[in-house]
């Protein structure tokens, strides 16, 4: 049951959106604090059971993320990432609401200096994300949204915000953007092999989604597991742009599947007027 509080602050999602990205960019100010260029220190990160890295950089921002959503809205669950490793997992049966936090969605780039990776926080409201912000801290370029035609891209240099959406499919071929790690397979090849392909970039985190959103790019293909975490934030950002994505089977994306831990299918992300 919803407080009274929450009520109002979830009937403003516009306010709701500001209030957030000034914790995300917070929470962006902490993992600077342990990113270099070079790559960081060995003794700032650990292996998680399942062989991914954990930093110190990813547990004090989902710390501060976590402890400033609690006080904003108590009485709405909180999935993060790496709460979710140590078996912290609410209950969400009953539940309209609820968060999906990367406090640092990269983080293999991270510790090797790379400045694609983000900071993602998402409210999702009966499946869908109401909500998203996606802050990449070392690049100082953070994207919003909270509902249609209300994408913004934010640049911290020049304290500039405009609003985006995505772009049509250009004549001369598309840009796709994959992952640095993913990025490479048959499937992906045999899978581009009918479109006309200008550019490939391959990058980490949810900043390839917010690329298609801003009409940098045209189409994120991924072919491999990826949790619900990696791309609530940004799935907010490109609807709210004009995107879309679906599973394989052209299904628009849901969220909050306790019963599969998380997990995504495999997935298209694109302008929704690009046919496939």
């Amino acid at each position: 049951m919803l407080s009274d509080q929450s009520k109002k602050l979830l009937a403003h999602p516009q306010a709701l959106c500001n209030i957030i990205r000034r914790i995300v960019v917070a929470a962006g100010d902490i993992t600077l604090q342990y990113f270099d260029e070079a790559g960081m220190d060995e003794s700032f990160y650990t292996n998680k059971s399942d062989g991914s890295p954990v930093t110190r950089a990813d547990i004090e921002a989902e710390a501060h993320i976590i402890e400033e959503l609690k006080k904003l809205l108590p009485d709405v669950p909180v999935v993060a990432e790496e709460a979710y490793s140590r078996g912290e997992i609410p209950e969400l049966s009953g539940h309209d609401y609820f968060f999906l936090i990367d406090a640092l969605d990269g983080t293999r780039q991270f510790k090797n200096g790379d400045a694609h990776y983000t900071v993602n926080v998402a409210l999702v409201h009966n499946g869908e994300p109401l909500i998203g912000v996606v802050f990449a801290p070392a690049r100082g370029e953070l994207y919003a949204a909270c509902g249609p035609g209300t994408a913004i891209r934010w640049l911290a240099d020049n304290d500039n915000e405009k609003s985006i959406k995505v772009r049509r499919p250009p004549h001369g071929g598309l840009t796709v953007v994959a992952s640095k790690d993913h990025g490479q397979s048959q499937q992906m090849d045999d899978f581009l092999s009918v479109h006309k392909i200008a550019k490939r970039i391959s990058m980490g985190s949810s900043l390839k989604i917010c690329f298609i959103a801003a009409g940098k790019a045209d189409l994120y293909p991924r072919f491999g597991e990826t949790s619900e975490w990696d791309t609530a934030a940004a799935d907010a950002v490109l609807r709210a742009a004009g995107g879309i994505i679906t599973d394989l089977n052209g299904r628009p994306f849901t969220y909050g599947k306790h019963g599969n831990k998380f997990i995504n299918p495999e997935f298209i992300a694109r302008s929704q007027d690009l046919a496939l």
